[in-house]
Order: C-alpha cells, then structure tokens, then sequence
C-alpha cells in the first residue's frame, strides 16, 4: 500500500533516506551533482529533489524462525 506522498511525516522521511544513504554507502550512482560527499546528504538532496521514489508499505510480516537442522546419530 502506498500513499501520494510518502513522506507523509518525519519517520518515513529518515527511513528512506537511511536506505538511500546504505545504498550509496554500497557503490551504487548518485543521481544528481551534490556538493556533499557524504552518503546520507546526497540521500537527502535526492530526495529533496524528487528523485528518489519509494512505497511506504503498512502490512505487518511475520518472521518465521527456522527449524533447528536434525542431527545425524
């Protein structure tokens, strides 16, 4: 589920912006000239700018632990 605007407060707003920022952080290409080097202000003028997009997602998933292996005895 996505919003018009998703960001809609504060939260999503540092959310995305985090992601952004591990993503450069991981090599990937900035899409706009900056005058910063720093990973999570090129994430914040990109999104500033409008471009970076992303779904706020609202549905709750559940985590499944896995089965602990069988031994062989």
């Amino acid at each position: 589920m996505s919003n018009e605007n998703p960001l809609h407060n504060k939260y999503s707003l540092v959310r995305g912006a985090a992601r952004r920022a591990r993503q450069l952080q991981s090599g990937a290409v900035p899409l706009m000239a900056t005058k910063s080097i720093k990973a999570c202000r090129v994430a914040q003028d990109e999104i500033k700018q409008g471009r970076v997009t992303f779904v706020v997602s609202h549905k709750k998933e559940a985590v499944v632990a896995p089965e602990p292996a069988e031994q062989d005895q």
